[in-house]
């Protein structure tokens, strides 16, 4: 069996060490209360949690499963990821954006955010969206997306993100789902210098389903098809906006968003996140098993229409006042050195993508990444599916130089954040998710659901 221990580097500099990951590990089993009344001190509340697990997965007696978390508490997922950190990083940068094309990139501080996302939030009042409405996105990855998802968290409504590579049919399916009367897109998307026509997607999409308000970014003046009444131009409606929005309080257990799973297993079904639980969750998540520290600079490769996209470069990475990198290309435009020249211009020190990417990337060949310097690089992440050998080693002593652990997370939407990872301090197998995140007790399981 093939083992790589951590360098004497990586254990000086780790955050939690093998010995601290074991002690909050039987503190989460053992004492589950205890250990997420002491997490949940790491986001703000409106009124603090006391009641912290409310949980009964069902019985042969009694089938009814309820899962609640820090339920009497009171907070705002947007607060947590923006207003909160004004004091002290009111001019750090919370997101920079990497067009498609290589020449282009935007820097918005944590001050700036807010005043983008309060314009948006008090835009989407006045078009009537209010707590407990649900929205829809379908967007390019660019910042307005990010500003969507937290100006709906601002005001209490629920946003669900359609990937941009949807057909109208999918999304569609989506709006009829969740009753959405609002969905916010853009002219156009592009990918790898190809345009995705989203709003001739949405208006198609939007035919026989109660949708109102359709608004609409101008991103790539695509001609686009106008339907006077329910159209609006983003910047007629938001740039004139008060920088100032306060935040809904909301219940722990309100719903933050509606994400829809693939399909893999037939139809797309609708995963609801609340506030509370997701928001300890997914700050915890990103902390410990990336080792992020203050002052880094974070790319998740992910779209936000996926879990990852949410989890890991909105909500985790900004509730902890990280530098989330927000990306609007692939990996093989203009080159294959993309990712790598990209992760140089911005001194990237946690990189976090798919082994689809990875995999595709070993055929490009070595010279894509071998022209590249990477020495900012501190800590790999694969997501998305199992990790073949081939690529985890390739990705290790190409890629990582055999100086960064390859952090390989197993999870799903259902959820919302890391159920099975290394951390930096563990020795990696090469392909195993290997250990289980705090409160996390992994079984192996028959058809039947016995427990083997």
């Amino acid at each position: 069996m093939e083992i790589f221990k951590p360098s004497a580097k990586t254990l000086q500099n780790t955050s939690v060490s093998e010995e601290k990951y074991n002690a909050m590990y039987e503190g989460s089993i053992n004492q589950p209360e205890i250990f997420w009344a002491v997490q949940s001190q790491r986001i703000d509340w409106f009124k603090k949690p006391t009641i912290i697990k409310n949980t009964h997965f069902g019985s042969a007696e009694n089938k009814n499963v309820s899962i609640k978390w820090y339920e009497d508490g009171q907070l705002n997922a947007c607060f947590n990821c923006v207003d909160r950190h004004l004091p002290h990083k009111e001019n750090d940068v919370a997101l920079i954006w990497e067009s498609d094309e290589p020449d282009l990139d935007v820097k918005v501080t944590y001050g700036q955010l807010k005043g983008e996302v309060c314009r948006l939030a008090n835009a989407l009042k006045a078009l009537g969206v209010s707590k407990g409405d649900r929205v829809i996105l379908y967007m390019p990855m660019v910042l307005e997306a990010v500003y969507a998802m937290l100006a709906c968290a601002r005001i209490g409504a629920v946003h669900s993100v359609v990937f941009g590579g949807f057909s109208p049919e999918a999304l569609h399916n989506r709006i009829e789902d969740c009753g959405a009367k609002i969905v916010i897109t853009a002219d156009e998307g592009v990918r790898g210098g190809k345009t995705i026509r989203l709003k001739n997607n949405v208006d198609e999409a939007v035919k026989g389903t109660d949708v109102e308000t359709v608004l609409v970014l101008e991103h790539r003046d695509g001609e686009i098809s106008w339907h006077e009444g329910r159209d609006i131009w983003w910047h007629e409606i938001v740039d004139d906006q008060s920088n100032e929005c306060p935040c809904e309080i909301m219940n722990a257990e309100d719903p933050l968003f509606i994400l829809y799973t693939s399909g893999s297993t037939g139809k797309p079904k609708g995963i609801l996140h609340t506030t509370g639980g997701y928001m300890v969750y997914a700050s915890l998540t990103h902390e410990v098993a990336f080792d992020y520290k203050a002052g880094e600079v974070y790319w998740c490769t992910a779209d936000v229409g996926w879990v990852t996209g949410h989890s890991y470069i909105v909500y985790g990475p900004l509730a902890n006042g990280a530098t989330s990198l927000v990306f609007e290309g692939v990996p093989n435009y203009p080159s294959w050195s993309r990712f790598w020249d990209v992760v140089d211009k911005h001194k990237v020190s946690i990189f976090y993508t798919a082994p689809t990417a990875i995999r595709a990337m070993i055929r490009a060949g070595d010279e894509f990444v071998m022209r590249t310097d990477r020495s900012s690089l501190r800590v790999l992440g694969t997501v998305g599916e199992p990790i073949n050998h081939e690529a985890w080693h390739w990705y290790y002593k190409v890629v990582g130089g055999r100086r960064c652990p390859i952090i390989d997370t197993w999870w799903q939407t259902e959820t919302g954040g890391h159920v099975m990872t290394p951390l930096p301090c563990h020795a990696l197998k090469p392909g195993a998710a290997m250990k289980p995140f705090f409160g996390i007790k992994p079984a192996i399981v028959d058809e039947s659901g016995a427990v083997l």
